[in-house]
C-alpha cells in the first residue's frame, strides 16, 4: 500500500560554499526520495538554504558586500550543487526571500502556547558556528566542543526566551517509545541523555541591534528578530504552506504516513528536541522520523577553512562523474558514523567498484549480447536459470531491506555482491567458447538488468544508460546494444 513521505535535509548555512559533507546529506536523502517514488509513494523532498544566520552576516561583512548580495550567491551554489548531483528534490526554500517562510514563521511563534514564549535579560556565551548560547558544561577548555579554536562571544541582552523545560517529560516519552524516531540507536541514546540531564529554557529571539537588522521580525516586537533556530527550522512546514495550510500541508504533513528529516550529528538536539518542543506548543504535528548522519573527515580530520582541507564536491563530479561521487558517498561513507574522504581513497574506490567492477560487467555483458546480432530475437526470458533467479531475489530483498533502514553501504553491498554473481556465472560459463550460447546471454542480460534497477536510487544516470542498452520486446526478446563505456578507468 503507498504511502504518503515528506523528506528534508537540513538547511545549510550560506556563509561558504558547499562541501563535500553538505553532497552526503543531498545524496542521502534523494536516495530515500527516489526509493520512495519507485515504490508507489507519493513524496515531497525539500531542500533549501538558511540564509537569516548571524553567520552569514559576519561573512558578508568581511568580505565587504551587502547581505543580501552574498547570501543570493551562496544559495546559488547549493542549488546549483544539487542539480550537478542530480538531487531530485521538488522544492527548493530560502528562509530570507520565500513569503511562504516569512509568513509561516511569524505564524509559528503567534500559534505557541501563550506562557511558553517569555521576554527576560540575559547573559551567556554565544558559539556563533553553532548559532547558539552555550551552558558551561558544554564547553571544552572554554571553547565550543563542535568548533574548537574560535571565540566565544559574551553577550548580555533582554530577548525572548522559549519554555523547553515544560515538554521534558512528553519528549522523553515520544522518544522512549519511537513515537518520534530517532535513527541510529547511538543518537537517540544522546538525546535521551540531554533530556534527562534537564532541559532548559532557551532563547528565541536576538535584539535587531544585534542580528544587524537582518532576518524575520518577531511579531509585535519590531526591536527583536526571531533566533535562527526558531526561524530555521520552520522552513520544513512552511514550504508546504503552514501559514495559510495549503493541500501540500494537509497532504504531506498533517496528514501524511511520514515526515522524516535527514541531518547531520551536529544538529541533533535542534532537530529532536527543540524542533518537536515547539510543534508541541504550536499543536502541529510532529516529525515521525529523523534519520542523523556522521561527518566527512578528511584524512581523518574534521573539514575546516582554518585547516584548508575543505573539499571541493564539483572537482569530483567534473573528473569522475556525478554518479561516481554518489557512488562513493553511499557506499564507502558509513551512513550513521563518521567517513574518511581523500582524492587516493576516491580514486581507489572508483577504480574498484566501478571501473573494474561495475563498468567492466556491464560492458562483458553488453558486448556479448551485440554480438548476438540478428539471433537477438531468441534472448528470451524463459531461460532463466533458478540459481540466477535466486541470486536476483536475495540482492533485490536485501537492498530494498537496508534502504527503508537507511543502510545505504549495505544496500549497495548487496547489489554489488549480485555483480560478482553475475561476474563469476559468466566466467563459469564461458559463451566465447561456444557457438550462439543464448542462455548463458540471456543469464547474463537479466543480472545486469535487475542490477540496473536497484541501482535506480543510488546512481540514477547510470542505471538509465544500462537499461537503454537492454530493449526488451512484448513477446520476451531483447535487443542488445554495446553503449558507452560507464566508468572509464581514472
Amino acid at each position: 500500500m503507498s504511502k504518503t513521505i515528506f523528506i528534508s535535509t537540513s538547511i545549510p548555512y550560506v556563509n561558504a560554499a558547499p562541501h563535500i559533507g553538505h553532497a552526503l546529506e543531498f545524496v542521502q536523502a534523494d536516495a530515500i526520495a527516489r526509493f520512495h517514488r519507485l515504490r508507489g509513494d507519493a513524496v515531497f523532498f525539500l531542500t533549501g538554504t538558511d540564509d537569516n544566520a548571524l553567520k552569514n552576516v559576519t561573512a558578508a561583512e568581511e568580505a565587504k558586500v551587502s547581505v543580501e548580495e552574498w547570501v543570493n550567491a551562496h544559495a546559488e551554489r547549493f542549488a546549483e550543487l544539487g542539480k550537478r548531483l542530480n538531487i531530485s528534490n521538488d522544492d527548493f526554500i530560502r528562509t530570507a526571500f520565500d513569503e511562504r517562510h516569512v509568513s509561516g514563521a511569524q505564524k509559528l511563534w503567534g500559534s505557541c502556547r501563550a506562557d511558553d514564549i517569555y521576554k527576560k535579560s540575559y547573559k551567556g556565551f554565544y558559539c556563533l558556528g553553532c548559532e547558539e548560547f552555550k551552558q558551561p558544561a558544554e564547553l571544552k577548555n572554554g571553547e565550543c566542543a563542535e568548533h574548537p579554536g574560535k571565540k566565544l562571544q559574551l553577550i548580555e541582552e533582554e530577548n525572548y526566551f522559549f519554555r523547553l523545560s515544560r515538554y521534558e517529560k512528553t519528549l522523553e516519552e515520544l522518544i522512549v517509545s519511537d513515537k518520534l524516531r530517532i535513527v541510529p540507536e547511538s543518537r537517540k541514546n544522546e538525546t535521551l541523555a540531554f533530556i534527562r540531564g534537564g532541559l532548559m529554557d532557551f532563547s528565541i529571539s536576538r535584539s535587531r541591534e544585534r542580528a544587524k537588522d537582518w532576518g524575520i521580525p518577531v511579531p509585535g516586537d519590531d526591536s527583536q528578530m526571531m533566533y535562527v533556530w526558531f526561524d530555521a527550522l520552520s522552513n520544513y512546514i512552511n514550504a508546504l504552506g503552514y501559514a495559510k495550510e495549503s493541500g501540500n500541508f494537509e497532504r504531506y504533513w498533517r496528514n501524511g504516513d511520514e515526515r522524516l528529516h535527514v541531518i547531520g550529528k551536529g544538529i541533533n538536539r535542534f532537530h529532536t528536541i527543540y524542533w518537536p518542543a515547539m510543534l508541541l506548543s504550536a499543536q502541529v504535528a510532529l516529525p515521525t522520523t529523523v534519520f542523523i548522519h556522521g561527518y566527512v573527515t578528511v584524512n581523518g580530520e574534521k573539514m575546516s577553512k582554518t585547516t584548508g582541507n575543505v573539499i571541493d564536491p564539483e572537482i569530483f563530479i567534473k573528473t569522475y562523474g556525478t554518479d561516481a561521487v554518489r557512488y562513493y558517498l553511499l557506499r564507502e561513507v558509513p551512513p550513521f558514523e563518521d567517513g574518511d574522504f581523500s582524492d587516493e581513497k576516491f580514486r581507489v574506490a572508483y577504480n574498484a567498484g566501478l571501473a573494474n567492477g561495475l563498468g567492466n560487467f556491464a560492458a562483458r555483458v553488453l558486448t556479448l549480447g551485440a554480438k548476438m546480432g540478428d539471433l537477438s530475437h531468441r534472448l528470451t526470458n524463459g531461460d532463466i536459470e533458478d540459481g540466477v533467479k535466486e541470486a536476483v531475489a536475495a540482492a533485490r530483498v536485501a537492498a530494498n531491506d537496508y534502504t527503508t533502514r537507511f543502510r545505504f553501504s549495505d544496500a549497495m553491498n548487496a547489489i554489488w555482491n549480485l555483480i560478482a554473481f553475475g561476474d563469476k556465472y559468466v566466467n563459469d560459463h564461458k559463451p566465447w567458447e561456444k557457438k550462439d550460447d543464448v542462455k548463458t546471454i540471456v543469464n547474463a542480460i537479466t543480472i545486469l538488468d535487475n542490477v540496473a534497477a536497484l541501482l535506480q536510487p543510488f546512481l540514477p544516470e547510470t542505471a538509465k544508460r544500462v537499461t537503454a542498452c537492454i530493449a526488451w520486446s512484448p513477446d520476451g526478446s531483447a535487443h542488445i546494444t554495446r553503449g558507452e563505456a560507464l566508468f572509464p578507468r581514472k
